[in-house]
């Protein structure tokens, strides 16, 4: 498979901004567009998926948990049924605007709390593959955790993430923060060639920790996330699809 490099995108809400979207748009290959549970609006989302067209980018849908104020980066308590329902009506929505521009709906890429919750919690894990199996796409995540686990053993297709703007623990988990912090552009497309090429990472303590990198993420809200995103699409363009 070839690599695809993916950007969370889509998270402005009304007249409050956030990323540059326009300007990430050409170094990516993949948007995962906030679906308005904690980010994004009508509008928003219909402006993302045409740029994205316009680009040809392939795109996705970022579900989150219900937490607009917290940016779905704050877990929550949810019954199984109503994540499920919860899911299926935010990628329903991004779909209908996908629909009307003739783009078809590539995955789904749960976002922030619900990610790493889905990574750690089977019963989270099941209840997103229970949603993506409505809409038959694949589902992203992270390998070695309950996304590739469970996903795959529902019959969903898995890919397998890497985050060259986040920092790992020392098990391999992901450490997902409030407020990204920035990165350095070319510190970020090393760590994204050696995990492609490797399949390591070092880890926050120093240690190397295993990752598998079928498509590199970049957060749109991370701080200089244009340089970033070009860095490494200039770094891995041999590697791209």
């Amino acid at each position: 498979m070839a690599l695809g490099i993916n950007c969370d995108m889509g998270e402005s809400f009304g007249l409050y901004r956030m990323g540059d979207d326009s300007a990430i748009m050409p170094y990516i290959t993949i948007a995962n567009v906030a679906c308005g549970f904690h980010a994004s609006d009508p509008s928003v989302m219909a402006r993302t998926v045409k740029l994205a067209k316009k680009h040809q980018v392939k795109v996705g849908a970022h579900p989150s948990l219900p937490d607009l104020q917290g940016f779905g980066r704050r877990e929550m308590k949810m019954e199984p049924d109503e994540l499920v329902d919860c899911i299926i009506y935010q990628v329903g929505a991004l779909k209908g605007f996908l629909d009307r521009e003739g783009v078809p709906l590539n995955h789904i890429k749960p976002h922030g709390a619900l990610y790493g919750m889905a990574a750690r919690s089977e019963e989270v894990a099941h209840a997103v593959a229970k949603a993506a199996a409505v809409f038959k796409v694949p589902l992203y995540g992270m390998a070695g955790t309950f996304h590739e686990k469970v996903y795959e053993a529902a019959g969903i297709p898995f890919v397998s993430e890497f985050y060259t703007d986040l920092d790992y623990a020392r098990d391999g988990s992901l450490i997902i923060t409030r407020e990204h912090q920035a990165v350095e552009p070319e510190a970020a497309a090393k760590r994204a060639l050696r995990a492609v090429k490797e399949g390591k990472v070092k880890s926050v303590d120093g240690v190397d920790v295993p990752v598998r990198a079928d498509c590199v993420c970049v957060h749109s809200d991370t701080p200089g996330a244009v340089e970033v995103a070009k860095g490494v699409r200039e770094t891995l363009a041999s590697y791209l699809e």
